[in-house]
């Protein structure tokens, strides 16, 4: 960190947080002077930074500069301080590419928090790094790591499957709503797409639930996959899936104009093709074999979903979801092994160029 002036200001327990703080937080009337600096834009934090020492600094991803990274690295030049990304759920994914880049040997954020949250958990994240650092009496280094890691595993509970790392119900519901939001005001789409394993009774029946489990286990691993990064995929119950595939807010450059497009345009062409390979993925490959079954532990996986879009198919999540089902059983009932689009009779993707 470089030095700072000697009139500089010093107060190692207030916050800099930076950007729309509407967006990131439940209750604005608690930020108040005493714990939090507030700065519109990143221009303005990185002089603040420069002549205050700060225990953390809060970023607001919402609204945030497309050169959001570069600005970043100018932080961590001037600052030692912790660097919380205040991310919106759909924003996650940017958070967990950004914690990963590094600049001059350092990430250029220390971590992410999904908002909306109130005020008091940001300070709490921060300032309990901060004073178990300062501490004379504070845990071994060891306890410290264990404390933290089972935290984060808690906090991975409430947002993951335990089965199979993916996205639990609660999540593709909270997520769902947040991108729906997102893309009424962006005129952008958001596709759902629901499927269930063909037969999967048949594994848990013949074969126990270890076996039942490994399906599901296989099938997760075959769909994160087939789908970009920014994609989310979860698991919503028994063998019913879900992936959101939504417009990758990076994919612009800089300047680029807005894709403006019909409401009642086609579904997304990258949904379909991600679909449908996912399919042949699963057509392709042979399921491992599984201990203690031999030769009859193989098999090949098929599914049956369903895909709708926002808005030419439903304007929120469970208008989007009720009519992915429909879709999904109407897949079921013409034999299994296909994924169906919303409003239209034989519409099998399979039949889609």
């Amino acid at each position: 960190m470089k030095s700072h002036d000697p009139s500089s200001n010093r107060n190692p327990r207030k916050i800099l947080l930076v950007g729309d703080i509407g967006k990131a937080f439940l209750d604005i009337g608690n930020i108040t002077d005493e714990r939090y600096e507030l700065c519109a834009n990143m221009l303005d934090a990185v002089n603040a930074a420069a002549k205050n020492d700060f225990a953390g600094i809060g970023i607001v991803m919402a609204g945030a500069s497309a050169k959001l990274s570069s600005a970043l690295k100018a932080l961590r030049d001037i600052s030692d301080a912790k660097i919380i990304l205040l991310a919106r759920m759909y924003e996650e994914p940017i958070a967990i590419q950004l914690l990963a880049s590094t600049s001059n040997g350092k990430n250029e954020a220390d971590d992410y928090l999904i908002c909306p949250i109130q005020p008091d958990k940001l300070y709490e994240t921060i300032m309990t790094t901060v004073d178990s650092s300062a501490s004379k009496v504070a845990l071994s280094a060891p306890a410290d790591a264990a404390i933290e890691t089972k935290i984060k595993h808690l906090e991975r509970l409430a947002t993951e499957d335990d089965l199979t790392g993916l996205k639990n119900r609660r999540y593709i519901w909270e997520f769902s709503r947040q991108i729906i939001e997102r893309a009424a005001l962006e005129n952008k789409r958001v596709t759902l797409l629901a499927f269930d394993i063909d037969n999967f009774k048949h594994y848990n029946d013949v074969y126990g639930h270890f076996v039942g489990d490994e399906v599901l286990k296989q099938a997760a691993v075959l769909m994160r996959r087939c789908c970009r990064s920014h994609d989310v995929v979860g698991r919503v119950g028994g063998d019913e899936f879900a992936v959101i595939f939504w417009d990758d807010p990076q994919d612009k450059p800089v300047g680029a104009p807005d894709e403006r497009r019909s409401p009642r345009a086609d579904h997304p062409k990258e949904a379909i093709f991600i679909a449908k390979r996912f399919v042949r993925e699963l057509e392709n490959s042979e399921l491992t074999p599984l201990a203690g079954l031999g030769p009859e532990g193989k098999g090949v996986l098929t599914i049956s979903g369903g895909l709708a879009s926002f808005p030419r198919d439903g304007s929120t999540i469970q208008e989007l979801f009720q009519q992915a089902d429909k879709a999904l059983l109407e897949a079921k009932r013409s034999g299994k092994n296909r994924i169906h689009l919303v409003g239209k009779p034989q519409s099998d993707i399979a039949d889609i160029d």
